[in-house]
């Protein structure tokens, strides 16, 4: 990687190119091109767009870029079998045990059942018992003239 950082920045130095100007445009941030010609990888997260910015830069430059990238993921490939697989197992399950850690398993016996309010439910059927007897009364009354029945055609007649 070294080789690639060192490879853009004389050939922007030599183009009498300042890496502001690289910067601007590009539109990548100056530090991000510094970490390139410097080749600290370790300061990307995302490789992908690491490669998108160094074919940008070389492409920039007026190099090959497909060349540049290939050197890039040849020195990739040798960077990443150097890792021993001890290490990547583990990684793996450190990163298992996180998602572990984030899905919550709720039982039925632990959580707490939410109480319904009785004394809501029992006012409110109190009320509508009330405003059903009260309509009935009037009814009766609306019907029942003197103490005498009626129907609502006699009671209309007269």
């Amino acid at each position: 990687m070294n080789e690639i950082g060192e490879l853009l920045r004389s050939t922007r130095e030599e183009s009498g190119v300042s890496l502001e100007e690289a910067s601007s445009d590009l539109e990548i941030k100056t530090l991000v091109l510094e970490n390139i010609e410097e080749g600290n990888i370790g300061c990307f997260k995302d490789i992908f767009a690491l490669k998108e910015y160094i074919h940008n830069y070389a492409k920039y430059l007026g190099l090959e870029p497909d060349k540049i990238i290939d050197e890039f993921n040849e020195y990739l490939f040798e960077y990443t079998s150097k890792i021993p697989v001890e290490d990547i197992e583990k990684a793996i399950q450190d990163q298992q045990k996180e998602e572990i850690e984030e899905i919550k398993v709720v039982s039925p016996y632990t959580t707490t059942v939410k109480k319904e309010n009785k004394v809501l439910k029992t006012l409110l059927i109190f009320v509508v018992i009330l405003v059903l007897v009260l309509i009935a009364l009037w009814a009766i009354k609306q019907i029942t003239i003197a103490n005498k029945t009626t129907n609502l055609i006699g009671y209309v007649i007269k």
